[in-house]
């Protein structure tokens, strides 16, 4: 048992420490949703686009800036999150290095949501001005009618979270490597990313209980078998 005691602590203490560099947020699938067969499209935003059965993991870099009066939670990033399950459960996680301190803040919306609020569809606007996206004079229809999807939009709010004596720096912060990940839950219970953890852990626990039970049987055998003996007088 002291073994698997200490691999549990290990497993534990590995888990506080990745999260000292992962944001996530947990949200469920939403109704499909048939989309108006017009340009400019939701493709047309140049969006990155995480989807769980193609795309699931996103490395990136992020661009980050300190926070301000205008902006306190630094800037705004938007993704695209397709191919969801209709009231399946699904956690997206941003991961990045100890080397570069950011503040994270990470929230799904969906399409209908984003584009009744003003302050969201401003944002999402200017960030697709800043991809480049193009322009479009007037409203046009794109062809065949999209089936319905359960998409959802993604913003990100990135802050960064330290001082440097470097102005250069502390003016125009670098961007951070980070990875975006898109994890359906198993049965809307555990993370499908942590499946093949949560089953090794459950062998070795099951393995360390038998092993201990062997062990004390056969040490309390050995026992009986040679009984103490009596000291002389």
């Amino acid at each position: 048992m002291p073994s698997f005691l200490r691999l549990l602590c290990i497993i534990i203490a590995q888990l506080w420490a990745v999260n000292a560099n992962v944001e996530k947020t947990v949200f469920l699938g939403p109704s499909p949703v048939t989309l108006p067969n017009v340009t400019p499209s939701l493709d047309d935003l140049r969006l990155d686009t995480l989807d769980p059965a193609h795309l699931a993991i996103l490395a990136t870099k992020l661009p980050v800036q300190f926070p301000s009066r205008s902006a306190p939670r630094g800037l705004e990033s938007w993704y695209l999150l397709r191919g969801l399950e209709d009231g399946r459960r699904y956690e997206v996680r941003i991961c990045w290095p100890a080397t570069q301190p950011t503040d994270f803040w990470l929230d799904a919306y969906s399409v209908a949501h984003v584009f009744d609020t003003p302050s969201l569809i401003s944002s999402l606007a200017d960030y697709s001005d800043k991809r480049q996206a193009p322009e479009w004079d007037e409203l046009g229809h794109s062809g065949e009618e999209a089936p319905p999807q359960s998409i959802l939009f993604l913003r990100v709010q990135a802050a960064a979270s330290y001082y440097s004596s470097n102005r250069t720096l502390m003016e125009h912060p670098l961007p951070v490597d980070v990875d975006i990940i898109l994890d359906p839950f198993i049965l809307n219970i555990l993370p499908h990313s942590l499946g093949p953890t949560a089953i090794y852990i459950s062998i070795v626990s099951g393995a360390a209980w038998f092993l201990s039970g062997y062990v004390y049987c056969w040490l309390l055998s050995v026992a009986n078998e040679h009984p103490s003996k009596a000291h002389p007088d």
